[in-house]
């Protein structure tokens, strides 16, 4: 439990971190463009880039603090036994869809991205740089799928 408590810890200070960022860049945005008259050419890329980071990092942390929405009509309807059996099912059925559609289907996107030399036309970021929080988002939910079943055995 200790090693989720620090993972939970730097993954909220850098969801914080990146908000931090989005909001400084907005506001650099809206003075460059209302107030100085020319826009800044990278704020609406990288804004756009910092939210991507931000729903799917902020989908990982929800994830670990069983904070998403879930409808309990059937594990309301079983006993003990049964319910402690349902969530470790659940657990495993969300660990193979992030292994695969995540971690598997993120690190091709990746491959893809970085064998074509894509890159994103303001920043000139490589787009397998945007796209690397998909694989490291899945692997995060892994951790903490992972961790409740050994948690709800023990």
């Amino acid at each position: 439990m200790e090693i989720r408590k620090k993972v939970d810890r730097i993954l909220g200070i850098v969801l914080a971190t990146i908000m931090a960022v989005m909001v400084l860049n907005v506001l650099w945005q809206v003075f460059t463009r209302f107030i100085v008259g020319k826009p800044s050419p990278f704020t609406d890329e990288l804004a756009r880039y910092l939210m991507i980071w931000v729903g799917v990092l902020g989908a990982a942390y929800i994830s670990g603090r069983r904070m998403h929405v879930a409808i309990d009509l059937l594990p309301a309807r079983l006993n003990k036994e049964g319910q402690t059996r349902l969530k470790v099912l659940i657990n495993w059925i969300i660990i193979v869809f992030c292994f695969f559609a995540l971690v598997v289907g993120g690190l091709r996107l990746i491959y893809i991205t970085f064998t074509l030399g894509q890159y994103s036309p303001a920043l000139q970021v490589p787009l397998a740089v945007v796209y690397a929080v998909i694989p490291i988002s899945g692997i995060l939910i892994i951790y903490y799928k992972l961790s409740d079943i050994i948690n709800k055995l023990l």
